[in-house]
């Protein structure tokens, strides 16, 4: 279970960057794209951030428990 969560956790992590790099460029470049999904951009990085700090307290939970 705990290698499901790490794997789980470093594919969150991973899409966080990828959401949050196309977000910047997005900014920095402005036009339509920007306009058109500048919000649904922050939102989906928030989205994933939290499911990324799920996975991470379940891993320590998940930790504490098996060394405990």
């Amino acid at each position: 279970m705990e290698t499901v969560l790490n794997i789980l956790l470093g594919m969150a992590l991973i899409a966080v960057l990828l959401v949050l790099a196309t977000g910047l460029v997005s900014f920095v470049k402005g036009g339509e794209f920007n306009r058109k999904y500048a919000n649904k951009l922050m939102r989906l990085r928030v989205a994933v951030q939290a499911f990324a700090l799920v996975v991470l307290l379940a891993l320590l939970v998940l930790r504490q428990m098996t060394h405990a």
